[in-house]
C-alpha cells in the first residue's frame, strides 16, 4: 500500500491527538499559557462547559499577545480564534492535512457527533504516524545525527 493509500485509509481517530493543553473559557491568558508551557505544547483549547469554544496556539501569541504585557490578565476569550475549523474522528489523515493545508492552520481540533473533544490533529501527529509504520533502516537519515560539522556549510 502507498503512502497516499495508508493516509487516506488511516482516520485521525488513530492518531496521537494527545499534544494539546484544555483551559475553561474566561482563563486569564497568561494561566492558558502556563499550561502549554507545562504539558509542552502549542496548542490550548478552549472550552465552555466542556464544549469547543475556541483555539489559541502558539501563533496566536506571537500574533495577538506577543509586545502587549496588558493582555496576560485578560480571558483567554480575548486572543483566542473562536468557533474553530474542526474535524470528526471519521475523517482521513489525508483529508485533514489537505484541509489544514488549504485553510492555513496548524491545528485541528477533533470532535465527534456530540461536541465532545476527542484531541487536536497536528502535523506532528503525521509524522509519529509515519515514524511508527517505517522502520530505521528505511528512513534517510545522516549515518552519525549526533555529530555535527565543525563549520558552517561554505565556510572558510
Amino acid at each position: 500500500m502507498s503512502l497516499e493509500q495508508e493516509l487516506k485509509a488511516e482516520q485521525v481517530v488513530y492518531l496521537d491527538l494527545t499534544a494539546f493543553c484544555q483551559v475553561e473559557a474566561g482563563t486569564a491568558v497568561q494561566d492558558a499559557l502556563t499550561e502549554m508551557r507545562h504539558k509542552n505544547v502549542n496548542v490550548c483549547i478552549v472550552t465552555a462547559d466542556e464544549k469547543l469554544t475556541g483555539i489559541f496556539t502558539d501563533r496566536d501569541v506571537l500574533s495577538r499577545v506577543a509586545g502587549h504585557s496588558e493582555l496576560l490578565a485578560q480571558p483567554i476569550d480575548t486572543v483566542m480564534t473562536a468557533d474553530p475549523i474542526t474535524i470528526g474522528p471519521e475523517t482521513s489523515a489525508a483529508a485533514a492535512l489537505w484541509l489544514m493545508d488549504a485553510k492555513g492552520i496548524r491545528n485541528l481540533p477533533v470532535v465527534d457527533e456530540d461536541g465532545r473533544i476527542l484531541g487536536a490533529m497536528t502535523h506532528q501527529a503525521v509524522i509519529h504516524y509515519l515514524a511508527a509504520r517505517y522502520p530505521i533502516e528505511v528512513q534517510n537519515r545522516p549515518p552519525h545525527p549526533e555529530q555535527f560539522p565543525r563549520k558552517p556549510e561554505g565556510g572558510d
